[in-house]
């Protein structure tokens, strides 16, 4: 930052600013105020995005309606078009925490697009008495709706990334779940074991709910759609043109993408905060469900040795500073990790929409940078937990086959044939003698080896073909049977 200043004056006094910098005194005065976590808001590019084209579509809006004149507001809309394209953004320097509602995050933006406007029409920046980013860049605007106006569209972009990221990995889950349609192994229910399935059936049923997911979220863009955009400072549209709400609304649906809609009540939607609660409570269902997924991939994977082992996982880095060999299934951990955060996050969004009063929730923007950031986090998990481990998930074969050919889960399929007593005791002798179960089946007279291999295909265990024809009757003659082998005396 250079050593020489400009002198720049708000209502509070003179300062004096870096003469390298765009922000200016209102940018300065939040740096002092708000050095809470070292966080700038530029770490989140969708809400500079959103801010910027926020005030690109009120330029043109002023314009088209006669506030602003066509040299300025042009100015102020290719200030902001550079900073779409990639420019500046090391500007956009005030806390992510702050105090006064998000006023510090206006006028960041404000002074940011006023002094580069200056520059693009030849003149110094901190010239505002020819173009000034409250008179100007902030015309017919207030924080209290610019600012909420551009978070619900920085969500929007960030739900949209964050949907296309579950999709990725719903199909990579899918296309594993196809690799592995035909390997047979032991489900569990309470961590017990229970009755067989497929390895392709379980990592499908991994895909479905990440893509109900994807769904979920994808359906409140619409509640957030609905701005406040030309309420101004709580909802009466106090010192903006009539005109211009139609017109802004328009502007900036063309600027963004987005089919924003103006909001019935601008009182309403001025102060209320349930669209945030909404949204966060949807992402952090989708965490936990994904953390759920990552402990089942931890469980899955034990081992190698002394775990249940059924499945590899890629290696991608050393487990241990002191165990040679050792490795960690590192991604579903971190992962795992970022669902506990977004679950605090929602705590959080609770509280601050809960602690709003009266016309304005002074607290957007812990609520802002608390989505923000599971928004951020989930996207960039779900891409890692796809590229590095769930693509290179490896099924053990071998040691899945030896677990349900010996499991007694499986003579659950044989009660309607021979019945439960006599399964019962078919469960017992193998669990105590480490016996496949077909061939006690066989052994008992109970039923013959192509009648039992019939029964045990993997296509009938895991349910993908139902059995059909008639189930042979349980006799006398096979319960004595079963008796005597048990009891030979």
């Amino acid at each position: 930052m250079s050593t020489t200043t400009r002198t720049e004056t708000d209502s509070l006094g003179t300062r004096e600013v870096p003469a390298d910098v765009y922000w200016g005194v209102h940018t300065l005065r939040a740096l002092e105020n708000f050095p809470i976590t070292s966080v700038p808001i530029s770490v989140y590019p969708d809400l500079v995005d959103a801010l910027v084209t926020v005030k690109q579509a009120a330029a043109r809006a002023n314009a088209a309606i006669g506030v602003l004149d066509a040299e300025r507001a042009d100015a102020i809309d290719r200030a902001a078009q550079e900073v779409r394209d990639g420019a500046l953004r090391d500007q956009f320097v005030v806390d992510v925490v702050q105090g006064g509602a998000g006023t510090s995050t206006n006028m960041n933006t404000n002074e940011v697009l006023a002094n580069r406007a200056l520059e693009l029409l030849g003149r110094e920046r901190g010239d505002y008495a020819f173009l000034h980013p409250i008179d100007h860049v902030n015309r017919s605007q207030s924080t209290n709706d610019t600012y909420p106006t551009s978070i619900k569209l920085a969500m929007i972009f960030g739900i949209r990334r964050l949907a296309d990221a579950l999709d990725g990995l719903g199909e990579a889950f899918a296309e594993r779940g196809r690799a592995f349609a035909d390997v047979l192994k032991v489900g569990r229910t309470q961590l017990q074991d229970a009755v067989p399935m497929t390895l392709g059936q379980e990592l499908t049923g991994f895909a479905h709910t990440i893509a109900e997911d994807s769904a979920m979220l994808r359906k409140v863009v619409p509640l957030l759609a609905e701005m406040n955009l030309g309420a101004t400072a709580i909802g009466t549209g106090i010192t903006a043109d009539p005109q211009y709400r139609k017109e802004v609304r328009d502007q900036l649906a063309a600027a963004s993408g987005i089919d924003v809609v103006t909001a019935p009540d601008l009182i309403e939607a001025t102060s209320d905060a349930g669209v945030f609660l909404t949204l966060s409570g949807t992402v952090k269902r989708s965490a936990a469900k994904l953390s759920k997924i990552c402990n089942d991939l931890r469980l899955l994977s034990s081992g190698p040795q002394a775990g249940l082992g059924e499945i590899t996982l890629p290696p991608r880095q050393a487990g241990s500073s002191i165990m040679p060999g050792k490795v960690n299934p590192v991604i579903p951990e971190v992962v795992n990790q970022i669902a506990f955060a977004v679950a605090g996050a929602d705590t959080t969004v609770t509280m601050a929409a809960e602690g709003g009063q009266l016309q304005l929730n002074a607290f957007e923007p812990i609520i802002a940078h608390s989505i923000l950031q599971s928004l951020q986090w989930m996207a960039r998990g779900c891409a890692t937990l796809r590229e590095h481990c769930v693509v290179g998930i490896e099924a053990n074969a071998a040691r899945l086959a030896a677990q349900v050919d010996t499991n007694v889960g499986v003579v659950t399929a044989l009660t309607p044939y021979i019945g439960y007593a006599a399964a019962a005791s078919i469960a017992q002798t193998a669990l105590t003698t480490s016996t496949p179960i077909a061939t006690l089946v066989v052994a008992a007279g109970l039923m013959d080896e192509e009648q039992v291999q019939r029964v045990l295909s993997p296509a009938r265990l895991s349910g993908i073909e139902l059995a059909t024809g008639a189930i042979p009757v349980v006799t006398e003659d096979m319960l004595d049977a079963e008796a005597a082998r048990r009891d030979p005396r």
